[in-house]
């Protein structure tokens, strides 16, 4: 599903280069959940954003379903990030002005659909997330993890087959925390969506059967297994 290999990426200004990531290399197979995880300033995101292909490395190869994602032009990139992508932000990034319906059909839009189409399948997917019946709500009459739902329900629209999530339960309390992460887990194991999730929460970590553990840069564990105390002492 994924492939990182010897991955570097620095921020270069005018007095200097900030080097943010160093050869990071990793793989992530389908079907799987994961958590990026590390204390603020682990440049956990960076490579979030490297992964979905909303920024490119300095060096190394990203390759996704066997594509190698260095090699292709904006409009294939673009295509490719549609096709691929489920993306969920902690900030929900709805629009104010479309209802739930209309926020989660959204990505549709971008590959053509027309709006009958387009809005039963955000029925449908609102549906997955337990929101059925708040469609034609707009965000402010919605809770913050009612929001989050919605943001799940556009991110799963288009049925992609990797869901990456920033931060996702970061403004939420705990309960509303809780059911997202349970959504998160229900959507990898009845549906077999791969998932990774950036959180610097070890207790949202420690739901997820891998952990990959980053500091400064570079990946420092990676585990499948029982939870590590490089996990616990972050």
């Amino acid at each position: 599903m994924l492939s990182i290999e010897n991955v570097t990426k620095t921020y270069r200004g005018r007095a200097c280069s900030l080097p943010v990531l160093t050869r990071v290399n990793q793989e992530v197979r389908r079907g799987e959940l994961c958590a990026l995880t590390g204390a603020s300033g682990s440049r956990k995101t960076t490579l979030m954003n490297l992964i979905g292909l909303l920024d490119q490395p300095d060096e190394g190869t990203i390759r996704l379903d066997g594509t190698d994602t260095a090699a292709l032009r904006d409009d294939a990139t673009a295509a490719l990030r549609n096709r691929l992508f489920g993306f969920v932000f902690q900030a929900f990034h709805l629009l104010p002005r479309l209802s739930a319906r209309d926020n989660v059909a959204l990505p549709l839009l971008y590959r053509g659909m027309g709006k009958v189409e387009r809005r039963a399948l955000a029925a449908t997917a609102l549906e997955r997330v337990g929101l059925a019946a708040r469609a034609g709500h707009h965000p402010e009459e919605m809770s913050g993890g009612q929001r989050q739902r919605v943001a799940v329900a556009r991110a799963i629209v288009g049925n992609p087959p990797l869901l990456l999530a920033d931060e996702p339960t970061g403004n939420l309390d705990s309960q509303a925390a809780d059911d997202i992460m349970a959504l998160f887990l229900t959507l990898n194991g009845e549906h077999g969506v791969t998932v990774v999730i950036v959180t610097h929460d070890p207790t949202i970590a420690a739901r997820c059967p891998r952990r990959i553990v980053m500091r400064a840069g570079r990946v420092r564990d990676d585990n499948r297994g029982a939870l590590r105390d490089a996990v616990c002492l972050l």
